[in-house]
């Protein structure tokens, strides 16, 4: 080998690992496959269905404790400005196996609402976890009229560590996986654009 073939080798390996790397982390991903939303009313509701991908469903099949953080947000379309926040909520479904007993234990935290449930099974579970059904978000008829949209998020936190130590090691992922979707635009209060 001469000196200039051994660098081209180099890159070679290095394009190959992370082609493989990308291509196996995008196939395998968590998604958002479901994102309604319904007007009853003055009401405001939002409905949902987060994919997990299969390493997390073994991690909770092993017992490994997952929390899993739904942000629903409402967005106002602007045509010349960016999008503008109006309102949202945060829902986070914290899941609890014991692998030995076979309990499978989910609470749900939304806002001041604390909710514990039993499971019979881990597909229950994961299925009340990952389904958001319905979900009132806001009263519209203070807001002005206009164009908005849902804005979903769901994310999943490896681990929880003091902020101190996560600038130390900023080169540690510390999510498992965060995924968006949006909804499509809506009118509200009969605007028209």
């Amino acid at each position: 080998m001469t000196r200039y073939t051994q660098p081209l080798l180099f890159y070679r390996l290095i394009f190959t690992l992370l082609f493989v790397i990308i291509a196996s982390d995008s196939v395998l991903s968590a998604e958002i496959s479901d994102l309604t939303v319904k007007i009853a009313g003055n009401e405001l509701y939002v409905s949902a269905l987060l994919s997990l991908d299969n390493k997390t469903l073994e991690d909770i099949d092993r017992g490994i404790s997952k929390d899993l953080v739904f942000y629903i947000d409402l967005f106002r379309v602007w045509d010349a400005w960016p999008d503008e926040f109006v309102t949202g909520r945060k829902v986070v479904k914290k899941l609890k196996i014991n692998p030995i007993k076979r309990e499978f234990t989910g609470s749900s935290i939304d806002g001041s609402l604390h909710a514990e449930k039993r499971f019979r099974d881990i597909d229950s579970m994961i299925a009340w976890a990952t389904h958001i059904s319905e979900l009132k978000l806001t009263n519209f008829k203070e807001l002005e009229p206009g164009i908005y949209f849902i804005k979903l998020t769901a994310e999943s936190f490896l681990r929880k560590m003091p902020p101190v130590i996560n600038y130390m090691v900023f080169f540690i992922p510390e999510k498992e996986f965060s995924v968006s979707k949006n909804s499509q635009n809506f009118s509200l209060n009969k605007a028209a654009r």
